[in-house]
């Protein structure tokens, strides 16, 4: 049985890395899949194949996420191209780590708005689709760093502990039309940025994770299908650690 037959998905910053991997994993689960990053290149254009390929609608769009009018025209154009919006996944991110001493306004600004504003940008325009859809499922792509804290990574701490407070407060003020939010904290996981690390660095983290590994995209995605899917119909305000153990 699929999981999310009948559902449209809207994920962003998802041409790449976990957010790719959430996408696919929905269109195996029977979900239609709009997706949005800043610029659809080939990379793009190669996502967008790779989800057509499990038989769902599948389509990108360019868009910068921290921009509120930008998001407004390309939900607009999802709920136009798509019919409907019943999952929404808050995936956009970028990291401009520095020690909050050295840190300039521009980092700080920059990592706010695409990390955490753009999620009010998304969830402002689709709520009211969903409201009268009578449902949907809203997950917010947090951190451990923003459960726990990180030195060096203030600006982004605080824009991934934003994004639980977020999904807490919408579960709050939505749930008495069907709408969930939760949010999903991954630990150590192999993408690519993790994968620049020296290897001395990425050895250091795997041995302070019990599961002795660093997680995989899949695992991500697996966590998003389970809050996205009806099995999750009674789970709301929830942040769920996928890191291992790393910080049971």
């Amino acid at each position: 049985m699929e999981l999310l037959k009948g559902k449209t998905a809207l994920i962003t910053g998802a041409a790449r890395g976990i957010g790719k991997a959430i996408a696919l994993k929905f269109a195996s689960e029977g979900a239609d899949i709009a997706f949005t990053d800043l610029v659809i290149d080939e990379n793009g254009q190669a996502t967008e194949k790779e989800i057509q390929a499990f038989g769902v609608k599948a389509k990108g769009y360019a868009s910068n996420a921290a921009d509120f009018k930008q998001t407004e025209d390309v939900v607009a154009q999802v709920k136009n191209d798509f019919g409907r919006i019943d999952i929404l996944v808050n995936n956009a991110g970028i990291t401009k780590d520095n020690l909050m001493l050295r840190m300039t306004e521009e980092q700080w600004d920059a990592v706010i708005n695409v990390n955490l504003k753009s999620a009010f940008n998304f969830i402002h325009a689709c709520l009211p689709i969903m409201s009268r859809q009578r449902g949907g499922s809203i997950i917010n792509m947090s951190s451990v760093v923003g459960v726990h804290g990180n030195a060096g990574q203030c600006n982004y701490a605080a824009s991934k502990a934003g994004l639980i407070a977020l999904a807490k407060s919408i579960g709050q003020e939505m749930g008495r039309k069907g709408i969930r939010a939760n949010a999903i904290a991954p630990g150590f996981i192999d993408t690519a940025m993790t994968a620049a690390l020296p290897q001395e660095i990425r050895d250091e983290w795997i041995t302070r994770i019990p599961l002795r590994r660093a997680g995989q995209v899949e695992d991500i995605a697996n966590v998003a299908t389970f809050l996205a899917c009806d099995m999750s119909s009674y789970v709301s305000g929830q942040v769920i650690q996928v890191d291992g153990g790393m910080n049971m």
